[in-house]
């Protein structure tokens, strides 16, 4: 607890809601009871939600939790930018204290928000929970993502956690560093690696949706794998190489092999179906390769545009309503 007289330490919660109507009235009570309990530690606790163009109702249901608690300030995008963008934009408005990140539909319990502002004040910038098991998920989903965390901590020299996703608390240093990084495709749990400072993981359980759905299927989820590995690791360029002059050589070996046959013993018959073959298997490697390429130069493209990341709706703090706020300038 802070001493009499001295300030008490800030935290803004930030949670990103897309089509959680049925979530977050749940989820608030949850929210409000760690906001009590952090004021008698002497935190000014806060919370911030962020609604990436719901269609569903999320927006008046939040308006009335702000409404009924004056701790709750509302962000309301444009449209749907996604959960990356989201929480960036969220992230943005936190200009005192620290950030802690949570998803709205209550899988990243927020009773343990206490202990991870404890190492905050022990002086760590970026204290990340990292997940001992994942109820409520299909067998599926859990080793896809235990073999994507793996495979992009091979691929990339970011540091990426195993297991952790973006439930963490962020220092106000970290969240400096974090407002400096405006690329477009973002890949989060890479730019909190990036970024570096003192770490510090605290295992957790994670807990079934308490409501509704994931957004996440497979497709959105292999989509934002790509995003992942393509934005910090080169790693698929360099492969594309490698089998470029694997295949040389492999055609090289075979044409030796080709000749001395027709030399040695003659070739009568028409090699039509091995020549298939072979046409076949250098078009595919090659339009794989392409396709890589593709990946990475239309990312290219995507950041030469410099469009904002994300426009402001409305914005809603301790009642009163502001329209199209500004947002922050790229530098």
């Amino acid at each position: 607890m802070n001493r009499a007289g001295t300030p008490p330490d800030r935290l803004t919660i930030v949670i990103a809601a897309f089509d959680e109507v049925r979530a977050v009235p749940a989820l608030q009570p949850r929210l409000a009871a760690v906001m009590d309990q952090l004021a008698g530690e002497g935190v000014d606790a806060r919370v911030l939600y962020v609604d990436d163009g719901s269609g569903d109702g999320t927006w008046e249901v939040l308006r009335s939790i702000a409404e009924a608690d004056p701790r709750v300030a509302l962000l309301r995008l444009s449209r749907n930018f996604g959960k990356e963008i989201a929480l960036t934009a969220g992230l943005d408005q936190v200009t005192e204290g620290a950030a802690m990140i949570l998803d709205a539909d209550g899988q990243d319990p927020p009773e343990l928000i206490p202990r991870f502002v404890a190492h905050w004040r022990d002086g760590y910038d970026d204290v990340h929970g990292t997940r001992i098991s994942r109820a409520g998920e299909s067998w599926a989903k859990k080793a896809t993502a235990h073999a994507f965390y793996r495979v992009i901590q091979r691929l990339a020299k970011t540091p990426v956690p195993t297991d952790t996703g973006d439930y963490r608390l962020l220092s106000p240093r970290a969240l400096d560093a974090l407002r400096q990084i405006r690329e477009r495709h973002r890949f989060m749990k890479g730019l909190f690696g990036w970024i570096g400072f003192n770490r510090i993981a605290i295992p957790y359980e994670r807990h079934a949706r308490i409501a509704g759905r994931s957004k996440f299927g497979f497709w959105r989820l292999w989509n934002f794998a790509i995003d992942g590995v393509t934005s910090f690791s080169t790693a698929p360029l360099r492969l594309a190489t490698y089998v470029g002059l694997l295949t040389a050589c492999a055609a090289f070996v075979f044409a030796l092999w080709v000749i001395g046959k027709a030399m040695l013993y003659g070739d009568p018959v028409a090699g039509w179906p091995t020549m298939m073959a072979v046409i076949l298997f250098l078009g595919s490697v090659q339009l794989v390769a392409l396709g890589v390429i593709g990946e990475y130069l239309g990312r290219l493209y995507e950041e030469s545009k410099q469009r904002p990341l994300y426009l402001v709706r409305e914005t809603r703090a301790a009642g009163a309503v502001v329209r199209a706020s500004p947002m922050p300038r790229d530098p």
